[in-house]
């Protein structure tokens, strides 16, 4: 196949409502979107650049893009990923993004569906009363939700105060995931994490700095739960590493942090090889990144998906929007996205176009 065209954008879907993280609350999603055309065909992908998640700057991130789109158009497919290979080491997120645009096109054998499947989710719960979490546990567990992802990081009496409600509340309902993304220091993460009530909670994910691996160490030695690192993960090493540290029992990965799907296939293998449970999902995606998240999902992981980002914006990107029922991503058999050009159109805010 021979490239045609690539256009690369930054669009924004404002939130339902914000979501909340310890590094601050988003109102907006803001990823860029790769859109490649060759032999007629079209190929899309997708990747969120989070300020302060990796060492990836919005700057670099887009400039490699306009770079890499720069020079695809008259390339053959194969001659394209060669490009995209030579940013991967650096950039991994946008990178994914250029992938899986040339994955799509390819029709890569994990985005092909042979039957209908379905992949469960989880959904965050951000409420904080009594009350509102009466509301917010028996909506979602009346939409199919079976595993809740609460977070914390932020003062770690308050937040096991407010977990200990959920865990009222929740009264068995539905699983717990609690997430400090990297908010606490060691000494408060042992505190909060020592007094944990285990009951209904699967884990604790990133309690410290994501370089900080003595610290999350320590926590985990401490924690009367499952610790998941995150924000620490990026290849093979850091897996071979977190396998290393006692009560470490997760590890998460995100397409966009891996860079190409039959990688990340591979990374979570590796990760049950080594004795752990893989975790996948990015909450921050729109519908073209969940989908390819979700088709890995199908054959690589046995609890419930974190990409589940799409169902936190307001619009929706697609024409054939990802299909959600009974708490999860219902893949029918051969789905692929339809870009709604009327969505796109309204929602970018960045744009450059590439032609042969």
């Amino acid at each position: 196949m021979k490239v045609e065209y690539v256009a690369v954008r930054q669009v924004a879907f404002p939130l339902t409502v914000p979501y909340k993280l310890s590094t601050g609350d988003k109102t907006v999603f803001d990823p860029y979107l790769v859109e490649i055309v060759a032999d007629g065909e079209v190929g899309w992908g997708e990747c969120m650049v989070s300020v302060g998640y990796t060492t990836e700057s919005r700057a670099d991130s887009w400039q490699a893009l306009r770079d890499m789109a720069a020079v695809m158009p008259g390339l053959s497919t194969a001659r394209a990923r060669s490009v995209v290979d030579g940013y991967a080491r650096r950039l991994p997120g946008v990178c994914s993004a250029m992938y899986g645009a040339l994955d799509m096109l390819s029709g890569h054998a994990l985005l092909d569906m042979a039957r209908d499947t379905h992949v469960p989710l989880l959904a965050p719960c951000q409420q904080a009363t009594e009350q509102g979490l009466r509301d917010e546990i028996a909506r979602l567990t009346e939409e199919g939700f079976r595993t809740l992802k609460v977070k914390v990081g932020f003062d770690w009496r308050q937040d096991l105060e407010r977990v200990q409600r959920i865990q009222r509340v929740a009264a068995g309902r539905a699983t717990l995931r609690l997430d400090a993304n990297r908010g606490y220091t060691e000494a408060d993460g042992i505190s909060f994490a020592s007094r944990l009530d285990p009951a209904g909670i699967e884990l604790f994910e990133q309690p410290c700095a994501s370089t900080d691996w003595r610290a999350n160490a320590a926590v985990a030695a401490r924690s009367a739960v499952p610790i998941m690192l995150d924000e620490s993960i990026y290849g093979m090493e850091d897996i071979d590493r977190a396998s290393t540290i006692g009560n470490v029992g997760f590890v998460k990965l995100k397409l966009k942090k891996v860079g190409q799907l039959d990688d990340l296939a591979a990374a979570l293998a590796r990760i049950r090889a080594l004795g752990m449970s893989p975790v996948l999902g990015d909450g921050v995606s729109l519908e073209i990144a969940c989908w390819m998240e979700a088709c890995v999902a199908v054959s690589s992981i046995d609890n419930a998906g974190e990409m589940n980002g799409f169902l936190k914006a307001r619009d929706r990107l697609l024409e054939n929007p990802l299909p959600f029922a009974r708490g999860g991503i219902c893949l029918p058999a051969g789905y692929r996205p339809v870009v709604d050009r009327a969505a796109l159109r309204d929602h970018t805010v960045l744009r450059e176009t590439f032609n042969a």
